[in-house]
């Protein structure tokens, strides 16, 4: 079983449209959406929900307001600013609430529950190119690295219950605890960048990510002809990082009509599909 997991440096380099397209092209793969705290490839697969399951990870302090004397100990120990008081009536902030525990620890009449912080939720759904795994972080939540692991390792649990041979996953943008989540233990990445200096810069630093965990990495920018010497300048600097050069993807207005229909651009008549499909050639990933 093969994992292509697709990253970039910053958001909105085309990332998301590239992985749907891969979906399309692909035999039947296990589609899973890393990106929880922004997740959006469900816009184009258009899945249908058949699983759903809820996400908790971590704890949130509840004061129960029929035991609090209302003496305030809590209110002095939280250094989060979590703890307020309405005429004697304490109450806990779950946005600021960091779950230290304190106050829980603390409180002289044990009036204050710690139960498990319900985050978001987690999806098995079905699409036109085969079934999917996503997930919606809540509004402030916190953990998203913690579910992109549920989500990628029941993408694998699905993948090896059904056979399929490849998963492809849609990788949160940046360098944090999410995107190390989505990529360790992958079998390949592709970097989708653009040709900025923002593109440039981010790019270097996935870059040194993927290499420190030793995954074999290729690169695509995206627009490429927009710069078209910033486009050759990051390509010199990826081969000399370690990573190959998959391709280069034009500037199309197509992706915005496709997404607007909830297509990919290798579903409707684009430009730009042939790009990619020689980019999804150039992976090898899944052999005749």
């Amino acid at each position: 079983m093969q994992e292509l997991v697709i990253i970039s440096g910053k958001g909105g380099t085309g990332k998301t449209s590239v992985t749907a397209s891969f979906a399309v092209l692909a035999d039947r793969p296990v589609v899973c959406d890393c990106d929880v705290d922004a997740a959006d490839l469900h816009l184009v697969l258009e899945p249908t929900i058949r699983e759903r399951h809820e996400f908790e990870s971590g704890h949130e302090a509840v004061i129960r307001q029929n035991d609090c004397t209302g003496c305030g100990i809590c209110q002095d120990l939280c250094r989060f600013g979590a703890i307020s008081n309405n005429v004697d009536m304490f109450s806990i902030d779950s946005i600021s609430c960091e779950s230290c525990g304190v106050c829980v620890r603390f409180c002289p009449e044990g009036a204050i529950d710690f139960p498990l912080r319900r985050c978001g939720e987690w999806f098995l759904s079905d699409t036109r190119c085969g079934p999917m795994v996503h997930a919606r972080l809540g509004i402030a939540a916190e953990n998203s690295g913690k579910l992109v692991s549920t989500v990628r390792r029941e993408a694998r649990r699905l993948a090896e219950e059904e056979n399929h041979s490849l998963i492809i996953v849609d990788g949160p943008p940046g360098i944090g605890c999410p995107v190390i989540a989505s990529l360790t233990g992958a079998t390949q990445v592709l970097i989708v960048t653009e040709p900025t200096v923002s593109g440039e810069h981010d790019l270097e630093r996935v870059l040194s990510l993927t290499r420190h965990f030793q995954i074999p990495t290729a690169i695509c920018v995206n627009k490429w002809n927009v710069n078209a010497e910033m486009t050759q300048q990051i390509e010199n600097k990826a081969r000399l990082a370690g990573a190959s050069v998959a391709g280069r993807i034009r500037y199309d207005s197509s992706f915005t009509k496709a997404q607007i229909k909830k297509k990919t651009v290798v579903e409707i008549d684009a430009v730009c599909a042939q790009d990619i499909i020689e980019i999804w050639k150039n992976l090898n990933l899944q052999k005749e």
